[in-house]
């Protein structure tokens, strides 16, 4: 039996170079000064779909929210393996907290069609809440495995999950359809693919023709490349507020509760310092003081 999965992704700028440059007055990342990523849980949510599609057949369609340049993701989505990639942006979905992402996200994948399993991350890392997936799960109705590390068993209409916790795993037996939050754990994601990448090469959405013409002169007119993307399914839709039919009074700031009331900038200093000698002793001397102090 095959499955079409669907992935919601997010395109996070690289909080490994956060850095007292890269933030704002009012306390808030300023995101056009990181290098904007792929979210790291979110490739092993797309491989754990890919290996659906290997082992069963069916289609993954990934889904991102955001800004225009975001297509980046679904690119390299494409060069993974995914079949089809799905663009939301509007000014309207801008300043959403979870809540409203996952009012959208989930207007979005009732859009897509028929779907079997919703993947995605177990959280994003520019904001660590592990809210979106749960709430997408709750307001599309599905029932939902969180914290997946991998797939033991998907036959008929009936999944088995392993899930993984600090302190043990945990096997669950689901009904599809279902949504899953996947770990950093569960997989090593595939690289992109040289043959996809030459094949997918010029994928683009329409916001991106004006830069593609000017690389490509050949095409002439923005409807000449138009024509040429559609007939090799290179062409990235965009997808607005409008087009999966959200209401508007759901999304961005007027459907975010959630507001920043204060930002604290914590400094750590340290009262006094030691310095433990590379030996045996020193280290059992350490190891005992730290005993005596109850933090071992």
């Amino acid at each position: 039996m095959a499955y079409n999965c669907i992935v919601l992704v997010k395109q996070v700028p690289d909080t490994a170079h956060l850095s007292g440059k890269t933030m704002k007055e009012d306390g808030t990342v300023n995101r056009a000064a990181l290098p904007a990523i792929f979210n790291p849980e979110d490739l092993n949510a797309l491989e754990m779909a890919l290996q659906v599609k290997d082992r069963h057949g069916g289609q993954v369609t990934v889904l991102t929210m955001g800004p225009p340049r975001a297509a980046e993701v679904l690119r390299e989505a494409l060069f993974r393996g995914a079949d089809r990639v799905i663009l939301l942006t509007d000014r309207k979905f801008a300043g959403s907290d979870t809540l409203a992402t996952s009012y959208a996200l989930k207007c979005a994948v009732e859009r897509t069609g028929d779907y079997d399993l919703v993947f995605c991350g177990r959280q994003a890392i520019d904001g660590d809440t592990a809210q979106v997936g749960p709430q997408v799960a709750e307001k599309l109705g599905l029932p939902q495995i969180t914290y997946a590390e991998s797939i033991l068993a998907l036959q008929d209409r009936e999944i088995v999950v392993q899930r993984a916790f600090p302190l043990g795993k945990e096997t669950v037996k689901c009904a599809l359809p279902c949504l899953l939050t996947v770990i950093s754990s569960a997989n090593q994601p595939r690289p992109p693919s040289a043959r996809r990448m030459m094949a997918c090469k010029l994928a683009a959405t329409p916001l991106e023709y004006p830069a593609l013409l000017k690389q490509w002169p050949e095409f002439e007119t923005a409807e000449a490349l138009d024509h040429y993307l559609t007939e090799r399914d290179q062409k990235i839709p965009i997808w607005t507020a409008a087009d999966i039919g959200a209401d508007e009074e759901k999304l961005g700031l007027d459907g975010s509760p959630t507001k920043v009331w204060k930002v604290e900038y914590v400094v750590l200093e340290t009262s006094e310092s030691k310095q433990v000698p590379p030996t045996l002793e020193g280290v059992s001397g350490l190891v005992k003081e730290l005993i005596q102090g109850h933090i071992l």
